[in-house]
């Protein structure tokens, strides 16, 4: 991330913090803290992160980790300001990592009548995920989000300015958002150079995430690393994106929301680090529908469009078109839930650099189950098998088709 947007978001905290609020803030802010311990037993490829091309975010054979412990800060500054900040820490293959994964303030006036409006300033996710809640942004049903909102939390959380408007229409309610944001250039890197996966890993600010094998044409441009959270060129939102929302609820059991991303990037730019911009661009749709009074259903289909690098005889270095859908089926117990989900997910690659070999296609299966033990913990656990074809594992000495299975047993407090 650039000086200036580090600036924007110490002023952020320092707002939040400012003795002027103080006696506010203490008196009326809120402290939450959750987390979970795992025992994880997975096969298959070494994990991207640690080197290899594999699917999920674990290492091969059994291990006991800590999964992620997220604490969570919302102060209230008044009727209609309040604020909420997220530290975080989670395990992953040989290390574990910490940092903000959120932190802005937020505008809800109290309203009354058909047209309400708030709005957001800060480091946030974009409404997106149907598999997400909380200050603190966790799996609400599963232990492992689908690969569509695994690459939300890993690559597409911007530095954004959100205005939302809620409007009662008879028996419908519309809600409509809108933001400009920045911070979020190379959305798409790690998407295109290893594929989509599965996992709960969020980006953390400031922090990198390692990126897979690259060609020798990339590889003697590009680092084996990406900034998700980063304006590539000088400044902070000096090439400002955006992304707009429209949800629906009409007086019937489902919801429907249709969400677009376009964070502006631009393809050419590079800094000192060999990061580049990339255009990024996608539309998502998702649906909730309610079966019966215990048991919903849960749907995304999103579809999108990377490119990066320079123009050469026509063709642009990288032009990735990707797309993945998933269905989740939930039903509520007395004291806990399961859950089942399919998904099937996809890129394809007609740049000058990579092309092809860096295609993938797959699918993935999922069965999860929790039960509470107390109010403040909660036993879950969790199957995935994952399958794909992906012709650049050749160049490691693969076979392109490969298949990963995990199981996991999470212990999750909450607080």
């Amino acid at each position: 991330m650039s000086l200036r947007a580090y600036s924007f978001l110490a002023g952020l905290a320092a707002l939040v913090a400012s003795p002027a609020a103080a006696q506010s803030t203490v008196a009326t802010g809120t402290w939450s803290a959750g987390g979970d311990v795992r025992l994880t037993a997975a096969d298959g490829e070494r994990s991207w992160l640690d080197g290899g091309l594999g699917k999920l975010g674990s290492e091969r054979g059994v291990n006991a980790t800590l999964g992620r412990a997220d604490l969570s800060w919302q102060p209230r500054f008044g009727w209609d300001l309040s604020g909420v900040v997220v530290g975080t820490l989670q395990g992953g293959p040989g290390r574990i990592t910490g940092g903000i994964s959120q932190a802005y303030l937020a505008i809800k006036p109290l309203q009354g009548g058909r047209l309400r409006w708030s709005g957001r300033l800060g480091l946030l996710w974009p409404p997106v995920s149907l598999e997400h809640g909380g200050a603190d942004w966790h799996v609400t049903d599963t232990i492992t989000p689908s690969a569509i909102n695994s690459w939300i939390g890993e690559e597409v959380r911007p530095a954004a300015v959100e205005a939302s408007l809620t409007a009662t229409l008879g028996e419908h309610r519309l809600v409509v958002s809108g933001a400009a944001i920045a911070a979020n250039d190379t959305a798409g890197a790690l998407l295109t150079y290893r594929g989509w996966a599965l996992h709960d890993r969020v980006t953390l600010a400031g922090r990198a995430q390692p990126l897979a094998i690259l060609s020798e044409e990339i590889e003697a441009a590009q680092p084996h690393f990406t900034h998700p959270l980063l304006d590539v060129k000088p400044g902070f939102a000096r090439r400002p994106g955006y992304y707009g929302r429209l949800g629906w609820s009409p007086p019937l059991p489902f919801h429907l929301e249709l969400f677009h991303y376009d964070n502006r990037g631009d393809p050419e730019a590079v800094n000192a680090d060999l990061e580049w911009g990339w255009r990024t661009r996608f539309t998502n749709l998702g649906a909730v529908v309610d079966l019966a009074p215990a048991t919903r259903l849960k749907v995304q289909a999103l579809t999108g469009r990377t490119r990066m690098g320079l123009v050469e005889d026509g063709r642009i270095w990288i032009d990735n078109r990707f797309r993945s859908a998933f269905a989740l089926l939930v039903h509520d117990l007395p004291r806990g839930g399961v859950a089942a989900r399919v998904e099937a997910f996809g890129t394809r690659n007609r740049g000058r650099y990579i092309d092809d070999e860096y295609d993938e296609r797959g699918w993935a299966a999922t069965l999860a189950g929790h039960r509470e033990l107390t109010p403040a913990t909660s036993l879950w656990l969790e199957a995935i098998h994952i399958a794909s074809r992906r012709e650049q594992r050749e160049d490691i000495g693969l076979e392109p088709s490969q298949s990963q299975d995990q199981l996991q047993a999470s212990l999750r407090f909450r607080w």
